[in-house]
């Protein structure tokens, strides 16, 4: 069975052009001279690097479509008839108490010093790509209002068109790092935070020096990878003049902008858009624990790390090495995640899948304790979009895992917000929205909800903020049923038991029992007695 067909998808623009298609390669089974296209090597042949991109650039992201042979649809959730774990000290539990919607979603995570979040989510690194930047009020206030964390994702400096470097080439004014910063801050309250994340290049231009001694900022992320890909963060740009300036700053770009025929070739109208890639890092454990001390001594409360879908050895690097630099949050990104751009080949193909690096997370942290190490408070990330998948990685990587890191499932609620606004603004209500009404308070179920709680700034929350707290809203319901129904009544009460596997892989790879062996000791007893 193949897993993933490749050669055609709609994140490239491309397709085969006969039904029949070779499963392993994706080619179409009769390949015609003639043909008008539109595979990805048809593509290539006169586009190039382009097609390994998904695009347009700037106005989607993007998902592997590989097919695993194990995920999180091969766990369910065990419910019981009777209990109530985590139950308030002094209440009794009974049919009139122990109702769903008191139950506490709430999560933290941290050290020493803890950072509450009202449900056990938080959005991925939103940082250089242009959809993250244009829809940057959206995402920020949404989270803001919801309690959860945002991430900043690496080299907003260094991408900002009005940055500014002192004498020694570190950052002295990022307007667009202001912009982020302050407007998270606008509606934030005691759940949640904003952190920002560093790489290379962020390192070299002073973003940790910059963003603490301005804006006093308490968490830092230092990044080691993602799950969508291998290599640095990329984006695109359009204009040879931009091209210029990021390689001035010390990025990669590509085709090289300063070549006289490279320029020629823009001008021609053949090289429409520039590439710019941040470096790839290198891991030691000596220069792990100095940097972290570095940022501490800078004044950062809280610094937390974010790893890829890399091999076991930088796995277990990354919990070995974050124990002992006491990290705060340690987020562990599994493969094939989402992208703002990432080359559509390396995300299908490359990295430990989600549910399989949670398992070895597991084991190695299980390890650990052995050995009387504590283990940093775990985040796991990688293709998540709803509570039920949430609880399950919440409840596989007990008592390690505190929430649940989403990238796309996040952003698409404040997009669909963003877009009612406008349509509202030019009377053009699709179908799909007017049926439920042609006004804001018609269409938002949340928005009496915060209009009550923000009389007087109810209109500077944008609508897509209003989506993403929409959103965390039914989530944070769904999440009260199932936690009920198994009778969690606080999330940090969730347990491996709370699971079984529905497959004998699923067992092999995760350890949840298999449904046909779970409790069954228990159950034999009963009957036994």
């Amino acid at each position: 069975m193949n897993l993933r067909r490749p050669n055609a998808n709609e994140a490239t623009g491309t397709t085969n052009r006969s039904r029949d298609v070779v499963p392993m390669s994706g080619l179409c089974t009769k390949c015609v001279d003639g043909c008008k296209g539109a595979c990805e090597i048809w593509l290539s042949s006169f586009r190039g690097r382009e097609v390994l991109y998904p695009g347009p650039f700037g106005e989607i992201t993007a998902g592997a479509e590989k097919n695993y042979p194990v995920d999180y649809s091969h766990l369910n959730i065990q419910g019981y008839a009777r209990g109530a774990k985590g139950f308030p000290e002094g209440v009794e539990a009974n049919p009139d108490t122990a109702v769903f919607q008191d139950v506490d979603t709430r999560t933290e995570y941290g050290w020493d010093i803890k950072v509450p979040m009202r449900v056990p989510i938080f959005t991925g690194a939103l940082g250089s790509t242009e959809i993250a930047r244009a829809n940057w009020e959206h995402f920020a206030i949404g989270a803001a209002i919801a309690g959860i964390t945002l991430v900043c994702g690496e080299n907003v400096c260094g991408v900002d068109p009005r940055l500014e470097l002192d004498h020694n080439g570190k950052i002295s004014r990022s307007p667009e790092m202001d912009r982020r910063i302050e407007t998270y801050r606008k509606f934030h309250d005691k759940y949640g935070e904003l952190l920002v994340q560093l790489n290379v290049e962020d390192t070299r231009l002073g973003t940790a020096e910059y963003v603490s001694s301005k804006h006093n900022l308490e968490t830092i992320e230092l990044k080691w990878g993602q799950g969508a890909k291998c290599i640095g963060g990329e984006i695109k740009v359009n204009s040879l003049e931009r091209a210029l300036q990021l390689k001035s700053r010390g990025y990669i770009v590509l085709p090289d902008p300063t070549l006289p025929e490279v320029q020629a070739a823009f001008r021609d109208g053949a090289i429409k858009e520039f590439e710019r890639h941040s470096r790839l890092g290198f891991i030691s454990r000596e220069g792990f624990l100095e940097e972290v001390d570095r940022l501490r001594d800078i004044g950062f409360k809280r610094v937390t790390l974010k790893t890829g879908a890399y091999s076991a050895v930088e796995l277990a690097m990354a919990l070995r090495y974050s124990a002992e630099a006491k990290i705060d949050l340690l987020t562990i990104d599994g493969a094939p995640g989402g992208t703002g751009m990432s080359p559509w080949p390396m995300m299908n193909e490359w990295g430990i899948p989600t549910f399989y690096i949670e398992a070895l997370a597991y084991r190695f942290a299980g390890r650990l304790r052995e050995r009387g190490i504590r283990v940093p408070d775990i985040a796991i990330a990688g293709g998540f979009s709803d509570e039920a998948n949430v609880f399950k990685a919440i409840a596989m990587g007990s008592p390690y895992v505190r929430a649940v890191c989403m990238g796309r499932a996040l952003m698409i609620p404040g997009m669909v917000g963003k877009n009612i606004q406008k349509w509202l603004a030019a009377g053009e209500l699709p179908r799909s929205v007017s049926k439920y009404g042609n006004s804001v308070g018609e269409i938002f179920v949340c928005y009496e909800e915060l209009r009550e709680k923000y009389p007087d700034r109810i209109d500077e929350i944008p609508l897509g903020a209003l989506g993403i707290y929409t959103y965390t809203q039914k989530f944070r319901t769904g999440l009260q049923q199932i936690m009920a129904g198994s009778r969690n009544f606080s999330l940090k009460m969730i347990s491996r038991n709370d699971l079984m596997a529905l497959t004998e892989e699923a067992e092999a790879v995760s350890g949840i029992p298999y449904v046909m062996n779970a409790y069954r000791d228990a159950a034999e007893a009963i009957l036994d007695s």
